[in-house]
């Protein structure tokens, strides 16, 4: 594991860093970039044994981050879902680009994007090389775009600087913070419809919190220039129709499919290049979902 390092970590208080910036803190000096407007968050931060550091990525304010630094990990992301491209690009696209500026000199990047950026495949898994679309445009109207165009930034930045730098497309994080899952378990349990795209099975790989903190070291191992590129998910085939009816069966409740066009298309990944050169994930997804519903509802599980 990384040891005795000074990694910079931003976006700390969001739901997969989170857990990153609390394992790394435990033999690490961990740096948590954030503006720190929310009350208690700087606390929260700190608890995990993180150093909370004020700064900007939109406004390129890193005055509080020391330019010489191990390692750095960017997992902020702006998701307005109010056509703000402007935020949301400045915060996204620009901010990556200027944070890799002032952290030139670190050993390596990893810039934290999402399988968001694909088009959706009628036959056939999506790899590295497959084509990127405008995927989350009928739930987050910024998200896939400004995502596409962090990417580039990265990638152009990595060439300038010669910073040795992976972009993770990350699929569905979950664990005991939450995630896609625990969203429909909600849905579930208040009797909402859960849309599904009439395409489907909708398959979209679940990665579970303890082994998307375990790769972080190898993500890094694979950092270069040109930018390394790996799909980031888990290695089994997972849906929404199969872990709501697995939810089902742990708790009672009953998932109300609806099917609609502007449900998120399934994206079946191709994870290869991860499993080859990261590992395979370790947490079966049903052990996973039991776990986030313990965590979270214990309540609600049968018996």
């Amino acid at each position: 594991m990384l040891e005795n390092q000074t990694i910079l970590v931003t976006g700390v208080t969001g739901q997969v860093a989170f857990p990153v910036a609390a394992e790394l803190a435990k033999r690490n000096r961990v740096l948590a970039l954030g503006r720190y407007g929310r009350e208690g968050d700087r606390k929260r931060v700190a608890a995990l044994g993180a150093e909370p550091v004020v700064g900007d990525l939109a406004a390129g304010e890193f005055g509080e981050v020391p330019d010489r630094l191990d390692y750095v990990l960017h997992f902020a992301v702006a998701k307005s879902g109010d056509d703000d491209f402007d935020g949301d690009l400045a915060m996204n696209a620009e901010g990556a680009g200027l944070l890799m500026q002032h952290c030139r000199k670190a050993k390596a990047f990893l810039h934290c994007s999402t399988t968001g950026v694909y088009r959706a495949k009628s036959e056939g898994r999506i790899d590295e090389a497959s084509p990127l679309a405008d995927h989350h445009r009928h739930m987050l109207s910024t998200y896939s775009i400004c995502k596409i165009a962090a990417e580039a930034v990265v990638r152009t930045t990595a060439r300038q600087l010669e910073l040795p730098t992976t972009i993770a497309r990350l699929a569905v994080p979950y664990g005991s913070a939450g995630g896609w899952p625990w969203f429909h378990l909600m849905m579930m349990k208040g009797g909402v419809p859960i849309p599904i795209h009439p395409s489907g099975p909708n398959y979209f790989p679940l990665l579970h919190e303890d082994d998307y903190v375990s790769h972080i070291e190898a993500l890094l191992g694979l950092a270069s220039v040109p930018a390394t590129i790996v799909n980031w998910a888990g290695s089994e085939d997972t849906s929404v129709e199969e872990w709501c009816r697995y939810l089902s069966e742990l708790t009672g409740l009953e998932p109300r499919f609806e099917a609609s066009e502007t449900a998120l298309e399934p994206l079946l990944l191709d994870t290869s290049r991860l499993q080859s050169q990261v590992g395979p994930s370790k947490v079966h997804w049903k052990e996973g979902i039991r776990g986030l519903v313990a965590a979270r509802n214990p309540e609600l599980l049968k018996g």
